[in-house]
C-alpha cells in the first residue's frame, strides 16, 4: 500500500497556509469552495480549471457564472433548470464535463470550428490523412481522441511514395506579434519545399497534414526525395498567452515533429503505412501538443486481434538499468501518449484473456475488447432485450460481420446502407473505453457521491436530474466536419457519470461492506443483500437520468440518445472533492497524490511555498532515455506536486 508523508518544508518558505501562498502568486482564491479532505483541490483547480482573468484568476464562483451561463446559452434552459444546476454546481455535488468547466462560457467556444473543444471524448476512424489532422486538432483542443487502427480502415490509406528530407527548421518566436501570419503556407519548387507554419491551431495542424500528403503525392515522384525546410519563426514564442483559449505557448517540442514524423513516413517508402506506423505518427503529434502545455494526453488506439505487432508495440517500453535508473526507448517515446487495445470480432479464448489481464497487470497494456458486445449495447435502440443482443452476438461472432448486417434489416429494417454501416461500427473507443460509437464526439457530466448522503434520496435525484441536463445541452451542437456531424445525428451519445462510488458505499453500509468487499464480494449470506442494495441504487440513477434526458431532446426536438449513462475513471475532477475515483476503490487509505504541471507553473510554485515535494515528471529525460532526478534541471520542463492524501473513511473504526 502507498502510504502518506507529512509535507516537507525544505523549500525556504514559510506561508501560513495554501491560501496565503495561492494569493502570493496572483491565482485568487476562495476558501470555502472545496472539502477540506481535498487537499488536490485548489492545485487541480487553478491548474486545469481556473482561467486567468485581468488580476488573478477565476474564483470557483467565477467558474460557475461562466460556464453556466454558456449552457443555458446553448441549451435554452428554462429558470427552474438554471437554478437547479447552479446550486448542483456550487455545492459540487453535479459537474458538467471537464472540458466545458475550463471553455464553457467563453466566445472561443461558441464558434462552430470550435466545437468539439467543447468535449472530453472522441474517437476517428483512421481512414484518410484528414483523419490524422483531426485527431491533432483535436487534441489540441483538449479532447481526448480515440483511433480505429484496423487493416480494414488503414488500407484505405495512401501509400508512402516520397522520400522527405528535413533539411532545416527555423527557430521558433523570431517575429514580432504583428508580422506573424496565422495560416500556413508552402511552396514546391522541383524537390525544394519550403514550408512557413502559421501561429494558430490550424497552422499547426496544416503543417503536420502537409507532411503527410507530400509523401503520398504521385504528381511529386519524379522530382523526389523532397528537401524540406520549416520555417517557425511566425510562431509564437515559449511563455506568450494563448489567446481565447487559454494558457500560456510552450511550442518546445514543435521543432523535433517535423523530422520525426518524416522518419517515420520515409520508413514505409514503397508501400502503406502498417498499423504501429500510423499510432507513431498520431502519437508524435500528441507529444508536440501535451509538451505545448495545451493538455495531458489522453488516447486510445484501436488494433486488429490477429495484430501481433501491435500487441507487442510497447513490450519493454521502459528498462531499468544497472544503477537503478528508469530509460525509455527513444524510439517508441511517443507510444505513452495512448492506451492500447485489441479488438476481438469473434469470442476470445480464455488463453487469449489470460494473456491479457497478464499483460495489463506487467505493463497496464494488453486490453482487449469485444467489439460484437459493444456492437449490440451501441444499437440500445434496436436491441432492446437481453435476448435480442445475445441473438446479435451469435449472429455475428458465429456467421460473420455480412450476416449480422442481413440479421439487422430483416428484423429492424429498412436501415439506410450508410447509417447500417455506421452501426456496425459502433465500437470506437475514447481514451479510457467507457464510451462506445463510431467518429464520436461524447461528454462525460459527473455526479459526486461522496458529498450526498446516502439517505437524501431527493439529493440524489436533483444531482442527476443537473448532470443530465449539464450534458444534454451539448447535443443542440452542430459540427462542420461532415464525419462527425453525421455522426450526432445517427447516434447522439450522453455520458452521465458518477465519482466517489465506493466512499458512498462504505458510508451507506459501514465498514460490513468494505470488509465484504475485501473478501471478493460473495454471493451468499449478507453479500446478496448488499448486491440488492447496490443494484437498487444504480437502477434509480439510471432512470432519472433517461427520463431527464429525454424530456429535454424532446422539448427541443433532438434525437433522443438510445444510451445515457456510463462509468468513467473519473480522475481530475474528482480531485476537487477528494472522491475515490468513479466507482474504484482508493489505491489506500491514505497514500501520496502526484498532480502534474509545466515547470515553473504558479500553481506549482505555490505548492512548493506550502511545503509540498516537487519532482520531476516522466516526461524529461536525458539523451538515454533515462529519467531526470533534479526538477530544476534545465532539461526538465514538467514537475509533479506530491500531495498526501486521506480518504473520508479513513478513520473509521474497524476501517483499517
Amino acid at each position: 500500500m502507498d502510504t502518506a508523508s507529512s509535507p516537507t518544508s525544505g523549500n525556504g518558505h514559510n506561508d501560513p497556509s495554501p491560501t496565503a501562498s495561492a494569493v502570493h502568486h496572483g491565482l485568487g482564491t476562495d476558501p470555502t469552495a472545496f472539502p477540506d479532505r481535498a487537499p488536490s483541490a485548489y492545485p487541480v483547480f487553478f491548474r486545469t480549471y481556473s482561467r486567468t482573468l485581468p488580476r488573478q484568476r477565476e474564483t470557483w464562483a467565477d467558474v460557475v457564472n461562466r460556464n453556466l451561463s454558456g449552457l443555458a446559452r446553448l441549451g435554452q434552459l428554462r429558470p427552474d433548470q438554471v437554478e437547479l444546476l447552479r446550486q448542483q454546481q456550487v455545492q459540487l455535488k453535479a459537474l458538467p464535463a471537464g472540458r466545458w468547466l475550463w471553455i464553457g462560457g467563453t466566445p472561443w467556444v461558441d464558434r462552430p470550428e470550435n466545437f468539439s473543444g467543447a468535449y472530453n471524448c472522441t474517437s476517428t476512424n483512421l481512414v484518410d490523412w484528414d483523419a490524422f489532422a483531426l485527431m491533432m486538432d483535436l487534441a489540441m483542443m483538449g479532447c481526448g481522441t480515440g483511433a480505429v487502427i484496423e487493416p480494414r480502415h488503414v488500407q484505405q490509406l495512401p501509400p508512402i511514395l516520397n522520400r522527405l528530407q528535413v533539411m532545416q527548421v527555423t527557430p521558433i518566436g523570431q517575429r514580432p506579434s504583428r508580422d506573424r501570419q496565422e495560416a500556413t503556407t508552402y511552396q514546391v519548387q522541383g524537390p525544394h519545399v519550403s514550408i512557413t507554419v502559421g501561429d494558430s491551431r490550424a497552422g499547426w495542424v496544416e503543417a503536420y497534414r502537409l507532411l503527410l500528403c507530400l509523401a503520398s503525392d504521385e504528381t511529386l515522384t519524379a522530382v523526389a526525395p523532397l528537401q524540406i525546410t520549416v520555417d517557425l519563426s511566425h510562431v509564437r514564442p515559449v511563455g506568450e498567452p494563448l489567446k481565447g483559449f487559454g494558457g500560456v505557448a510552450n511550442p518546445v517540442k514543435l521543432q523535433d515533429l517535423f523530422a520525426r514524423v518524416a522518419a517515420i513516413l520515409n520508413g514505409a517508402l514503397g508501400r502503406q503505412l502498417d498499423s504501429v506506423e500510423c499510432c507513431l505518427l498520431i502519437d508524435e503529434a500528441a507529444v508536440t501538443i501535451v509538451a505545448g502545455n495545451i493538455r495531458r494526453s489522453a488516447g486510445m488506439r484501436q488494433f486488429a486481434a490477429g495484430d501481433i505487432m501491435a500487441a507487442a508495440a510497447k513490450d519493454n517500453l521502459w528498462q531499468q538499468g544497472p544503477d537503478g535508473s528508469w530509460r525509455i526507448d527513444p524510439q517508441r517515446d511517443a507510444l505513452r501518449m495512448a492506451n492500447h487495445t485489441r479488438v476481438f470480432h469473434e469470442r476470445p479464448g480464455m488463453e487469449v484473456i489470460e494473456d491479457a489481464v497478464r499483460r495489463q497487470y506487467h505493463s497496464g497494456e494488453g486490453a482487449i475488447q469485444f467489439a460484437p458486445e459493444a456492437i449490440a449495447r451501441a444499437n440500445a435502440d434496436l436491441l432492446t432485450t437481453a435476448e435480442l443482443r445475445q441473438e446479435f452476438i451469435d449472429v455475428y461472432c458465429d456467421q460473420g460481420r455480412q450476416e449480422a448486417d442481413h440479421w439487422l434489416q430483416l428484423n429492424h429494417g429498412p436501415i439506410p446502407v450508410q447509417e447500417m454501416e455506421h452501426r456496425l461500427s459502433r465500437y470506437g473507443l475514447n481514451p479510457c473505453g467507457e464510451i462506445i460509437g463510431s467518429d464520436f464526439h461524447c461528454n462525460l457530466s459527473e455526479v459526486h457521491l461522496n458529498l450526498i448522503s446516502p439517505q437524501d434520496r431527493q439529493g440524489q435525484e436533483k444531482a442527476f436530474q443537473a448532470a443530465a441536463l449539464a450534458a444534454a445541452v451539448l447535443l443542440n451542437h452542430r459540427f462542420g466536419v461532415k464525419r462527425y456531424q453525421r455522426s450526432r445525428e445517427w447516434d447522439p451519445i450522453v455520458g452521465v457519470s458518477f465519482t466517489g462510488l465506493f466512499d458512498f458505499f462504505v458510508h451507506a453500509f459501514g465498514t460490513p461492506w468494505l470488509h465484504w468487499w475485501l473478501e471478493g464480494r460473495p454471493r451468499h449470506g449478507v453479500g446478496c443483500q448488499f448486491l440488492d442494495q447496490e443494484a437498487d441504487c444504480l437502477l434509480r440513477w439510471s432512470q432519472v437520468v433517461q427520463t431527464t434526458v429525454e424530456e429535454y431532446c424532446k422539448d427541443h426536438g433532438l434525437r433522443v440518445p438510445n444510451r445515457c449513462t456510463t462509468v468513467q475513471p473519473a480522475g481530475t475532477k474528482s480531485l476537487l472533492t477528494g472522491a475515490s475515483p468513479g466507482w474504484h476503490p482508493p489505491k489506500s487509505q491514505r497514500f501520496i497524490r502526484r498532480i502534474t504541471f509545466r515547470k515553473s507553473d504558479p500553481v506549482a510554485l505555490a505548492c512548493m511555498d506550502y511545503g509540498y515535494t516537487i519532482v520531476p515528471s516522466q516526461t524529461d529525460k536525458d539523451d538515454q532515455g533515462r529519467l531526470l532526478d533534479d526538477p530544476f534541471d534545465p532539461r526538465c520542463t514538467e514537475w509533479l506536486v506530491e500531495i498526501p492524501t486521506e480518504v473520508s473513511w479513513a478513520n473509521l473504526p474497524g476501517a483499517d
